[in-house]
């Protein structure tokens, strides 16, 4: 089974890629994030959680600007109480993928050509929700459409990804979830 949900024409994604921004630069275009899993500001499925099977969910995306080479998801929870904790990190995907399957090993190296990074456990691939018990923390998805490929190792950390991508983002969309236990 593909990891990769095959390429899905586009067509006119690219609607906020030609707009300038106030400094000049260009405005990356929105992409839009789902998951068949949970809506946004849903609550994500205990399968997906420490508490499941710490499955990935699946994802869907579009509004890809055609200038994307390849695309980086984050996902992290700005409420755990040790400060932003990273889920996940993954980067270099294919521009032309429309989205993932549910449940993507956590090998650094995936079918296609994407790499995977650390998360906030110092291990490869997807950690899924796993707060103290107490209040819902919020999870967020944010994919990033890139004009370049980023070339780092697999096992990147979330800051490497990130600096790696400046000046090179040309689109990006977010999906939140919540999880309490």
């Amino acid at each position: 089974m593909s990891q990769l949900i095959p390429w899905l024409t586009l067509g006119a994604a690219v609607l906020a890629f030609g707009a300038v921004a106030a400094d000049g630069g260009k405005v990356p275009a929105t992409l839009t994030i789902t998951s068949p899993a949970f809506e946004s500001g849903g609550r994500i499925p205990r399968i997906n959680s420490c508490d499941g099977k710490d499955r990935s969910p699946a994802l869907a995306w579009s509004g890809v600007p055609a200038s994307a080479k390849t695309l980086a998801l984050i996902c992290d929870d700005p409420d755990a109480p040790v400060g932003t904790w990273v889920h996940w990190v993954l980067y270099d995907l294919p521009a032309g993928q429309a989205g993932l399957v549910e449940g993507i090993p956590t090998s650094p190296m995936l079918e296609g050509g994407a790499r995977q990074g650390l998360n906030g456990w110092s291990r490869t691939g997807y950690g899924g929700p796993c707060p103290p018990p107490g209040k819902p923390h919020r999870y967020f998805f944010r994919l990033y459409a890139l004009d370049a490929a980023l070339s780092l190792s697999p096992g990147a950390t979330k800051q490497e990804v990130l600096d790696a991508m400046k000046g090179h983002v040309v689109g990006q969309g977010e999906l939140m979830g919540t999880y309490v236990r």
